[in-house]
């Protein structure tokens, strides 16, 4: 291990005798482990979609100029695959420095050259119903596989009133080596897959099969699945333009993918749908969308709205992304602007982007008082959605539990960021700081320009940023903040966490605690994870070689496997109750789990819980900490007199792992099991049986006021009762497992069935991934 020596100590602790390079081989994985459409026509209410486009033209023959279907850019995807699950501890050796240059933020305000204005006359309209069903573009003739680079891209399908279509591919050899199939909302930002129809549901998991392995023909020619014909057509034609993208040569006179579209501004205030035929564009509609980011339905557009359509959409045909402000909608123009900008990229076959799509999430400066954090998602080279965080010094977010002028300092902070389309460069804290909370909004921004280096499509050199990092063990005994600079630890100063969970101020320590200080943070200095442990403090030797990985994970420029954050989940359900389990996780690794048993009612029993349960729970939540991880977790022996408890909550913490997945390992609507869900007001139950990802028997319980189940039930509960549990065979979709709404002959009924219903959404939002 490099060592550079001549670094002094500092009163604070800050132990520097010796610095040493980020050695990947030296971070010992048990160390880390154990411390620390066809399918659905649009409602009749839906907004209204653009004109039916016309079926995009044969893709061109790899060796030929392309006959219609322009090329697009290599667009890589953004996150990593769900399946590889986080290494417990990051490659030292693979930890670079330097944060990203402010010069490489796109400019929020930048535009591409205008666009050809053709003749056609931009209308005004409203969305139309649907988009005409896209058909997957021709196979190209087969060709060499160094035709198509290898990486990551990312490309969509034609748009329509719902979204659109979208996939990110890896391409090597020539064929599908890893596919994520998106399904977007108006927004473009990938969504659940139980938020789409339900004939969507399966057909993520049947459509990737059908294309791993597929060559660029190979791909074109497999068959759509039944019921989701457009969703598979759209991710055929997605697919196709990866590869287009993908092409080592491509023809000089092709710009554009023929078809419709779509582009959102950052701050979702309109949505574009530029269609392009023979690399002109051809037509332009302009929606608003709603706080939800949501297309506005037509028919409650407001004069202003009917006003501003009318006015900034024949700019955009005319001028493309150069349209100059119109008149008296100045702000309209600009955000309608940015969204023409937007579907031009998606539309471009060689998209400029230096970033690759996708989620992001990084750190700022640490304190000892803790640090901020950023989730991103990033499109184009824009920064489409944000959401900030506080985290206290066990490096756990604080909510509202935040100082003040921090938790109203958020919502400004976003939207400046948002408005911005990227982190502020250059930035200002008199200027750019929110009042009362300038070190945080610094510290968001810095944290978001750390997210954009790690979208990089090529890598800053390094594997680290620089900086001052902090890292806390997953028991939160042991508190680092680690100086980072060219991918050596210069600097390192230790903190110990009280019994009463806070740090233990440096005039605090006794005698032994300083000495014991003094040594673990000069020990890590000097070598890292591989520091050998003080003689009777092995534990505390573990949590600190512990809070060490997790800081040099926090520098790296690598975007992990899982969200950071709390996720729930729970086990399977019986007609007592079921378990539950509030995960928190950091860079993969479980450092907070909180367990309980709940009644019917979905209300924690508490001690009214079997005693076996509630014994069990306290030493199931250490064995998890103790555990760490995914398949750890997974390995905890189960509590005698607790077994289906212990294994429920084992399912559980397994699901808020999947739910906390960057990239779904199989994408679908709901984890397979028994879930129960209860009315608003607790006096209905219902419990879900979900087999191959989609709800197929569902039982009605009525309940007391103590959460008990009741068996003295009125002709009109029974009757609800036996609609719910006797009108579907058990071998498909229940018929009230999409979109159920309540029934019932006379008032009495349909009060009941609505309740029903309530408890109905409830068990699917608890089986939901």
């Amino acid at each position: 291990m490099k060592k550079l020596i001549s670094l002094t100590v500092s009163a604070a602790l800050l132990l520097a005798p010796l610095a040493y390079t980020i050695n990947a081989p030296a971070l010992n994985l048990k160390v880390d482990a154990v411390s620390a459409a066809s399918e659905e026509a649009p409602a009749a209410t839906a907004k209204p979609a653009p004109k039916a486009t016309a079926k995009p033209a044969p893709t061109p023959k790899a060796t030929a100029k392309p006959a219609a279907t322009p090329k697009a850019t290599a667009k890589p995807a953004a996150t990593p695959k769900a399946t590889a699950k986080p290494a417990a501890t990051p490659k030292a050796t693979a930890k670079p420095a330097a944060t990203p240059k402010a010069t490489t933020a796109p400019a929020a305000t930048a535009k591409p050259a205008a666009t050809t204005a053709p003749a056609a006359s931009a209308k005004a309209t409203a969305k139309p119903a649907a988009t005409a069903k896209p058909v997957a573009t021709a196979a190209p003739v087969t060709v060499h596989e160094d035709v198509y680079q290898d990486g990551v891209y990312v490309a969509y399908g034609d748009a329509y009133s719902k979204g659109t279509e979208g996939a990110k591919v890896t391409i090597k050899d020539g064929k599908i080596a890893d596919i994520e199939l998106l399904r977007t909302s108006p927004k473009i930002i990938d969504r659940n897959a139980r938020e789409n129809y339900s004939g969507v549901w399966a057909a993520y998991g049947l459509m990737k099969d059908r294309l791993m392995g597929k060559t660029r023909d190979g791909a074109a020619a497999v068959d759509a699945v039944s019921g989701a014909t457009r969703t598979s057509n759209g991710w055929k034609l997605s697919v196709d333009r990866a590869f287009e993208r993908s092409l080592a040569h491509q023809a000089a006179d092709a710009t554009y993918f023929n078809g419709v579209h779509m582009g959102v501004d950052p701050e979702a205030k309109y949505a574009v749908f530029a269609t392009y035929e023979a690399n002109k564009l051809t037509a332009v509609k302009l929606y608003p969308l709603s706080a939800t980011g949501d297309f506005v339905d037509e028919k409650t557009y407001t004069a202003e709205q009917t006003a501003a359509i009318a006015a900034i959409t024949p700019a955009l045909l005319a001028k493309g992304a150069s349209a100059q402000p119109v008149a008296g909608f100045e702000a309209e123009t600009k955000a309608a602007v940015n969204a023409f900008w937007d579907a031009e990229q998606n539309a471009s076959i060689n998209n400029k982007a230096a970033y690759v799509d996708g989620f992001y999430s990084s750190y700022g400066t640490a304190r000892s008082v803790g640090v901020e954090r950023a989730d991103v998602v990033i499109r184009n080279g824009k920064l489409v959605d944000v959401k900030l965080f506080r985290l206290g010094s066990n490096l756990i977010d604080r909510g509202a539990t935040a100082y003040a002028e921090v938790v109203k300092a958020n919502a400004p902070m976003t939207a400046k960021l948002l408005a911005n389309g990227s982190y502020i460069a250059n930035y200002n804290e008199k200027v750019d700081g929110i009042s009362g909370a300038t070190e945080s909004s610094h510290g968001w921004n810095q944290a978001v320009e750390r997210a954009f280096e790690k979208a990089l499509k090529t890598p800053d050199e390094g594997q680290t940023f620089d900086g001052k990092f902090a890292g806390v063990d997953n028991q939160s005994k042991v508190m680092l903040l680690v100086d980072i600079d060219a991918d050596q630890v210069t600097g390192i100063k230790l903190s110990l966490f009280g019994a009463d969970g806070k740090l233990i101020a440096d005039d605090k320590r006794t005698e032994e605690q300083k000495s014991l200080v003094d040594k673990l943070a000069a020990g890590l200095l000097a070598s890292g994870v591989q520091a050998p442990d003080i003689a009777g403090q092995e534990a505390l030797s573990a949590a600190a070689k512990a809070a060490l990985t997790d800081a040099l994970t926090n520098a790296s420029k690598v975007q992990g496997t899982y969200k950071d954050g709390t996720f729930t989940a729970y086990g399977d359900a019986y007609d007592k109750g079921t378990n539950k389990a509030d995960v928190t996780l950091r860079n993969g690794k479980i450092v907070n789990v909180a367990l309980s048993r709940v009644g019917m009612n979905m209300v924690d029993l508490g001690k009214a819980a079997y005693a076996e349960v509630q014994k069990a729970i306290p030493v199931l939540t250490a064995s998890f900490l103790a555990a760490g991880t995914r398949e750890g977790a997974q390995d905890v022996d189960a509590v005698s007199g607790a077994t289906s408890s212990s294994n429920a909550l084992k399912a559980a913490v397994d699901r808020a792992y999947g739910k906390a997945e960057v990239t779904e390992t199989d994408k679908a609507a709901y984890f397979d099991g028994i879930f129960i869900g209860a009315s608003v007001d607790k006096t209905v139950n219902v419990m879900v049986t979900t087999k191959y990802n989609v709800p197929v028997t569902m039982a009605v319980y009525y309940l007391d006021d103590k959460g008990k189940v009741r068996y003295n039930l009125t002709d009109d509960e029974l009757l609800v009762k036996y609609e719910i549990e006797n009108t579907s065979n058990g071998k498909g979709l229940h018929k009230y497992g999409y979109r159920a709404a309540a029934f019932g002959a006379n008032d009495a009924q349909k009060a009941i069935s609505a309740k029903a219903v309530e408890a109905i959404k409830a068990a699917l939002e608890s089986a939901g991934k």
